[in-house]
């Protein structure tokens, strides 16, 4: 039976669920959209969120906890930039920061220029940044981030411990990480995501890491999908998908199976019976 360009069928424990999102408006944003020479500029260096992006992440956070999504996600990958992580700890941190019960803040108040409250780590997902899913390396300012020491006085709570260098050594000012680098970096940072346990997981990063990393995949679905996988993101926007491991690189074993015959019995599939009393 020929089911090509049909359902797909996967065991449950070869996939895990991504819920991606592009960062919230960056101050970059308002005039790159505008002019692309705006992007060279020296004061977008790690481009803050405007006033419109934090009403983005804040509208954003509505909806993942209305649609119940806030509750499912086991944890949350950011990329170390100041915008993806402040798009990160507003849509997936706890509620108001009390100073004397309450654990580290995952953001002090005011950070990056926010004009924002402390925001509270408790009944959060664990966060944690991750240098694979960076924004397009190279030459403009606002893809270069600050030192991971500057980040963890802003952002006590997130983990950076995957992240080795304090400095940013990635970024070059005057070489540019072409598209194919890009792309490559992406489906290294796709392929890092099955060394984690976890099922659920939120990713925030930027635009041209979404765009050429997911171009990658969907070649095997409908053009109609395949543009719905790859085209480009709105600023907070969140796209659900799910990531099969078709090559068997995982090992998790289901959590969900159960072999069944316990206790074991006499139970001979009727086709089976069928087939020996032909014979």
């Amino acid at each position: 039976m020929d089911i090509s360009g049909g359902p797909s069928l996967y065991p449950l424990h070869r996939c895990k669920t991504l819920h991606i999102v592009r960062h919230a408006q960056g101050i970059h944003n308002v005039d790159g959209d505008k002019n692309y020479k705006a992007y060279m500029s020296p004061e977008y260096f790690d481009a803050q969120l405007t006033p419109l992006g934090w009403q983005q992440v804040d509208n954003l956070r509505k909806h993942v906890q209305s649609c119940g999504l806030f509750k499912s996600i086991e944890l949350v990958i950011t990329s170390p930039l100041l915008r993806t992580m402040q798009t990160a700890v507003g849509v997936f941190g706890g509620e108001g920061y009390t100073d004397k019960i309450d654990a580290l803040p995952l953001m002090v108040a005011n950070a990056g220029n926010s004009d924002r409250p402390a925001i509270s780590s408790l009944n959060s997902p664990p966060i944690i940044a991750v240098e694979l899913c960076r924004e397009h390396l190279g030459v403009h300012p606002c893809d270069r981030r600050r030192s991971i020491s500057d980040y963890q006085c802003l952002f006590p709570a997130v983990d950076f411990s995957l992240i080795e260098s304090d400095d940013d050594l990635l970024w070059k000012a005057n070489i540019r990480e072409t598209k194919e680098e890009l792309a490559a970096r992406g489906m290294e940072f796709m392929n890092w995501l099955w060394t984690r346990k976890e099922k659920e997981i939120a990713i925030i990063t930027h635009s041209g890491f979404l765009f050429h990393t997911l171009n990658a995949f969907g070649n095997d679905c409908h053009p109609l999908v395949k543009k719905e996988i790859c085209k480009h993101f709105a600023n907070c926007e969140l796209r659900s998908m799910v990531i099969v491991d078709k090559s068997m690189s995982g090992s998790d074993p289901s959590t969900t199976n159960y072999p069944g015959k316990i206790p074991p019995g006499p139970d001979l599939p009727s086709d089976v019976v069928d087939e020996k009393n032909l014979k």
